[in-house]
């Protein structure tokens, strides 16, 4: 690790979250899933059945891309369409349900791949990184436009 690395944790942070992407894609693609599938599938499994433009807000993505992962996801048997009751014209985005049983074995390839990237942590430097990379977020949400504004 160089010095100008420690000058500058974010690019650390990038580097880590590339890491623990190219560690689970391989398990994850096993399982007929890709990484940046993962929050819409948690999502969906949270919230039930969304619409498009929910899904995109909750996970933080453009119209656009959402459009894109979803149409992919739909084809792969991921997720469907289905009829909003309380709008016929309307459609929610569902998990499957082949994607809601790979889910908890997904969700296994993760937390097996955090608890490798986090070997030799105490539970307090656990906790002491958690709140750091809290605070990083949140200033990087305050530096955000807001909608209202």
């Amino acid at each position: 690790m160089t010095g100008k690395s420690l000058n500058n944790p974010l690019k650390l942070i990038g580097r880590a979250n590339r890491a623990f992407a190219r560690v689970v894609e391989g398990p994850l693609r096993e399982l007929g899933f890709a990484m940046s599938q993962v929050p819409v599938l948690v999502t969906l499994k949270k919230a039930g059945a969304l619409s498009q433009a929910e899904l995109a807000r909750l996970v933080e993505v453009e119209q656009s891309s959402m459009a894109q992962l979803l149409n992919r996801m739909e084809r792969d048997g991921l997720v469907e369409r289905v009829a909003d009751p309380a709008d016929r014209r309307s459609r929610l985005i569902s998990l499957t349900d082949t994607a809601a049983r790979q889910l908890p074995s997904g969700k296994s390839v993760m937390e097996a791949v955090s608890r490798q990237a986090l070997a030799g942590f105490s539970a307090e430097e656990k906790q002491q990184l958690a709140s750091l990379l809290l605070r990083v977020n949140e200033n990087l949400d305050a530096a955000l436009p807001r909608a209202d504004g």
